[in-house]
């Protein structure tokens, strides 16, 4: 199996790391191929770190497009974006594109789904206090991240469990939470696009399982689904985090 590592974030949006630096460490660490991908621009939400600036989208592809003729002896280097499904602005020009869900849209807002537990827990409240609906909301959302975004690779899966460790916000083994990402499943995989597993919550501490659970691996799997491992990073150390101990 090659080894790579296709999701990594730099200082270009919310990672702490340059791009050199990532590279770098990718090469250090053995990789045959490193992908930076960082966040899109997304206008509709105000936190503006967490993305990249959208006058900043030539400088980012240069900058990368330079580290992959500049270190061509030592790694492939690819640049990619992570588009999130409420960006606006096309991804064009780059190597790749993971397609991911970060926020959820109602007649009541714009709310992110992995910002922190005490959030999440305060979102109820606008889905007539049923974590259900919100979890149904997400999946539906996910099924048409494909058709939105154009991408390459399907970012992680179950993000909304990020900050539900012993189903303090809800049972995953609830038959509505099952029927939601199985629905969601099933109109990804006709795309035929890998889904990424994501070992970013677990070396952080959030999780016990990668993004996605092994419960949804399974069901993907008997689908016939293609995988590719990720790190998610955020900093150069944590590239290619508890690969040799993930399964794929």
């Amino acid at each position: 199996m090659q080894k790579r590592d296709l999701h990594i974030h730099t200082d270009f949006s919310d990672g702490h790391n340059t791009p050199e630096e990532c590279v770098l460490t990718a090469i250090e660490k053995g990789l045959e191929t490193v992908g930076i991908s960082d966040h899109s621009f997304i206008d509709d939400y105000t936190y503006e770190p967490y993305w990249l600036k959208k006058d900043a989208e030539d400088e980012y592809k240069k900058t990368v497009f330079e580290l992959k003729d500049k270190y061509k002896s030592k790694i492939k280097v690819l640049c990619g974006i992570e588009q999130d499904f409420y960006s606006h602005h096309p991804a064009k020009g780059y190597d790749y594109i993971i397609g991911s869900v970060h926020f959820l849209k109602t007649a009541d807002g714009f709310f992110a789904v992995d910002e922190n537990l005490e959030d999440m827990k305060s979102h109820i409240k606008f889905f007539d206090n049923d974590i259900y609906n919100f979890t149904d909301l997400y999946f539906e959302t996910l099924s048409d991240v494909v058709e939105k975004t154009d991408c390459d690779i399907i970012g992680h899966f179950d993000l909304i469990t990020k900050f539900n460790k012993g189903n303090v916000l809800f049972d995953e083994k609830n038959a509505r939470y099952i029927s939601g990402f199985r629905k969601a499943a099933d109109k990804l995989l006709k795309y035929k696009k890998p889904f990424e597993i994501n070992t970013s919550a677990v070396y952080r501490g959030f999780k016990t399982e990668p993004y996605p659970s092994n419960a949804i691996i399974n069901y993907l799997k008997e689908g016939g689904a293609k995988f590719i491992l990720s790190s998610d990073a955020h900093r150069k150390e944590n590239i290619a985090a508890l690969f040799e101990k993930t399964e794929i």
